[in-house]
């Protein structure tokens, strides 16, 4: 039984073990701290100890860990959100994997106001590695990672297995390789995305009469107009600032990264084949992974509605099936 399992059970029975220096304290109602009990706690008393301290130096640290499902027995997810650091984008996901999944989001320094956002993928892995391994100590972990996130989540499952730790497998929501944020790939992004753009308008112009084109220049111009005035005299919010400053400190950290070999297993879900073949994905994380497993969402899907509704159901179902794949193998 892990510490956090032992302690939460003497919870359970009204009983509070705290510690006083190099000493274990305990505090029970008449007749609940029977012989048994006293034997485990002299048994694991270091391991409390430690457990005790570490987490009061994480309660005194920002809070990264954010429960969106605590309970359940199996392996705890804990799961890095996008570029602005947002783990509630998965919310919905956790409520569709049941009371049975532990899941945990991971939010980043900076996103509260009050710390630097990291500006290195390897300094924030560290920063969730620390974390983990003070609020979870015991038994193996599944790690996550949304878009940008994925990169963070590889890194620190990679952190944490050459720690010592156990991760099942790594899960990946439309996650890129990380050199797809290298300069070049997001130019032909733009570029796609502005091509894609001009269709749209092109198409919308071909069946207008002059009068027409006229009149829809004429409103585009004038929306563009109000957006950007609406911009400059808005008030800047402080939590848009301070996740603005998170935002391009993790860009600037994707850039610079180089992904290290990790030996476990990587599970890419990916919204489609389209998405999955266009940037190269299989290919580029077999570089560095030792094993790869590729879980497709239905036609239709794209990567930053994959963990909303109605697509969020399908998505579910994928992840249980990769758990009862690493369950099996485990």
């Amino acid at each position: 039984m892990s510490v956090a399992a032992l302690l939460a059970e003497l919870r359970s029975r009204d009983m509070e073990v705290w510690a006083d220096g190099d000493q274990l304290r305990c505090n029970a109602p008449a007749g609940a701290l029977t012989p048994e009990i006293r034997d485990r706690l002299r048994q694991r008393k270091n391991d409390i100890l430690e457990f005790l301290r570490s987490a009061e130096t994480l309660a005194r640290q920002q809070r990264a860990i954010i429960p969106l499902q605590p309970d359940g027995v199996r392996p705890p997810v804990f799961a890095v959100g996008g570029h602005n650091g947002d783990v509630f984008c998965y919310r919905l996901l956790a409520h569709h994997l049941g009371n049975d999944q532990p899941f945990f989001g991971l939010q980043p320094p900076g996103v509260d106001g009050l710390s630097p956002p990291l500006t290195r993928i390897e300094d924030l892995a560290a920063f969730f590695a620390g974390q983990i391994r003070a609020f979870h100590n015991d038994g193996p972990v599944v790690i996550a990672g949304f878009c940008a996130g994925g990169t963070i989540a590889f890194e620190l499952a990679r952190q944490l297995v050459q720690q010592g730790g156990a991760v099942s497998f790594v899960a990946l929501f439309a996650g890129p390789h990380p050199s797809w944020y290298r300069s070049l790939p997001q130019l032909r992004e733009r570029v796609t995305y502005l091509t894609r753009q001009a269709r749209v308008h092109a198409r919308a112009l071909a069946s207008l009469s002059y009068g027409g084109i006229r009149r829809y220049i004429t409103e585009r111009l004038r929306q563009r107009a109000e957006q950007r005035a609406a911009s400059r005299g808005a008030v800047p919010d402080p939590a848009l600032v301070s996740r603005g400053q998170v935002v391009e400190a993790t860009l600037f950290a994707l850039r610079r990264y180089r992904p290290r070999h990790f030996s476990g297993r990587l599970t890419l879900f990916v919204p489609n084949r389209r998405w999955l073949r266009s940037r190269n994905l299989s290919r580029r994380w077999r570089h560095v992974a030792g094993e790869i497993e590729e879980h497709c969402a239905p036609v239709g899907c794209e990567g930053d509605v994959m963990l909303q509704e109605p697509n969020v159901q399908v998505t579910a179902d994928l992840f249980r099936r990769c758990r009862e794949n690493s369950e099996g193998l485990g």
